[in-house]
């Protein structure tokens, strides 16, 4: 069978399947939890699918198709083969906190930013895991190992992976605010164009506020969580003056105009259905017709929102959607296909995956009503919104974060609004994008 390998987005996984393979013999081989030690929500999964013949017969189906699809495999490494073996592994990833990876040589090779996302990388993608992955009653239960996950990242013993690696494993990982990572991160936030981090010579301080500079060990953050929601140094992403700015530090995906209010997002060209993407609320009816910008965020990128209009928060809607649903046309079985789907199934996530809808209404009545939709995909469970509805915001106010994740997100707009664009942006999906920054002028009316 031919595989071609596409590029994962966002870094949230390596690249090289042959790493991720060894990252799983890493982890396979410690001490794995037995049953009796499951935490409570872990347990309460494990009954519902012990209760549920679909389930039941679904969940190692989907192990056992990605083991024949894989087993060719050129790096020897054992994989995930059963989904008792998956609850005990995913019950020790309860109490670590993610890993940031290196090849032997110390080269960054992306990170296991995603380490439930990485057990389930081919299982995932098989007919089988689309039936758990798109079950209410498996994405209900599954959604509080998530929380309990997320509750643990925001204690002090989430934070050891800041200061400590494992330099002699295989595949290494460093600190995360050891030099190198730091290095990266810096990187990224030099990305964009026209902005003071290009002087090159900016230090991780200069780029981001830390609570206590003179903690060499943690920078004062208390958490992975306070970490990871860290935010930029005052003044480095100033507001543009175009009426439209960049809500996320993140990379254009696509453009599409005329989207159908409801349309088959399933299929392979991954069509927007506004509709299911707006949850069915009937302010949904006023964008028929109109357009979506989308754009991704990378693992270490800055993960907050700000406003990209000025105007008043009218409506926020949160969905409890699916976590690891990825569209089946990217599955393991499309020789093309990207195995650290959800990352190709972006357009798709938005109308099935866990969100966070702000409807604003702009002050120019050109734009009028828009939307912005933050999408969490697999392992961010939690968008939390930092503003409410009546809120006055202009271009530029913080609207929430994403708790551990990144992923995508989306500006919609109403038919009448046509938009010419300050950064590139294609019809198609362009996985080789890099970062507008944050707060940046974005589009202005055409």
């Amino acid at each position: 069978m031919v595989r071609v390998n596409k590029r994962r987005l966002g870094g949230w996984l390596p690249s090289d399947h042959k790493l991720l393979r060894k990252w799983h013999h890493k982890i396979i081989a410690r001490p794995v939890s037995s049953p009796h030690e499951y935490i409570e929500p872990i347990k309460n999964l494990q009954s519902l699918v012990a209760l549920s013949y679909e389930l039941h017969a679904s969940t190692q189906a989907m192990f056992t198709e990605a083991l024949v699809y894989d087993q060719d495999d050129p790096s020897g490494a054992p994989a995930v083969t059963s989904w008792l073996q998956f609850l005990g592994l995913l019950n020790n990833i309860m109490t670590t906190a993610p890993e940031f990876i290196v090849s032997k040589d110390g080269q960054a090779q992306g990170l296991v930013g995603f380490p439930i996302n990485a057990l389930l990388d081919w299982p995932m993608g098989t007919f089988a895991g689309y039936s758990v992955f798109s079950s209410d009653l498996f994405n209900r239960e599954f959604q509080k190992v998530l929380q309990y996950w997320g509750h643990f990242l925001t204690t002090e013993k989430s934070r050891y992976v800041l200061a400590e690696g494992e330099p002699d494993a295989d595949p290494p990982s460093i600190p995360w605010l050891g030099e190198q990572a730091r290095q990266q991160m810096i990187a990224v936030a030099c990305q964009p164009e026209n902005i003071p981090a290009r002087a090159g010579s900016m230090t991780f301080t200069d780029i981001f506020q830390v609570p206590d500079r003179d903690d060499s060990r943690y920078l004062g953050f208390s958490s992975w969580d306070h970490f990871f929601v860290r935010e930029f140094q005052p003044d480095l992403r100033p507001v543009g003056d175009a009426p439209i700015v960049s809500a996320c530090e993140s990379a254009p995906l696509q453009y599409q105009t005329h989207v159908k209010g409801s349309d088959r997002f399933w299929l392979k060209e991954q069509p927007y259905s506004l509709m299911n993407m707006l949850n069915f609320d009937p302010l949904a009816e006023q964008f028929d017709g109109g357009s979506v910008y989308q754009a991704f965020l990378s693992a270490l990128s800055y993960h907050r929102w700000h406003s990209p209009v000025d105007g008043v928060i009218e409506k926020i809607v949160t969905v409890n959607g699916t976590y690891y649903l990825e569209n089946i046309s990217e599955g393991v079985y499309n020789t093309s296909s990207d195995p650290a789907a959800p990352n190709a199934s972006q357009p798709f996530t938005t109308s099935a995956a866990s969100r966070a809808i702000f409807f604003i209404r702009a002050n120019d009545p050109a734009i009028g009503l828009m939307a912005f939709v933050a999408v969490g995909m697999a392992e961010v469970s939690s968008n939390e919104a930092t503003v409410k509805e009546g809120d006055e915001v202009k271009r530029g106010d913080q609207l929430g974060m994403f708790h551990f994740g990144g992923s995508t997100h989306c500006l919609v707009f109403r038919p009448s609004v046509s938009l010419k664009f300050h950064v590139p942006v294609t019809g198609q999906p362009n996985m080789d994008s890099i970062n507008v920054a944050v707060n940046s002028n974005l589009a202005t009316l055409a």
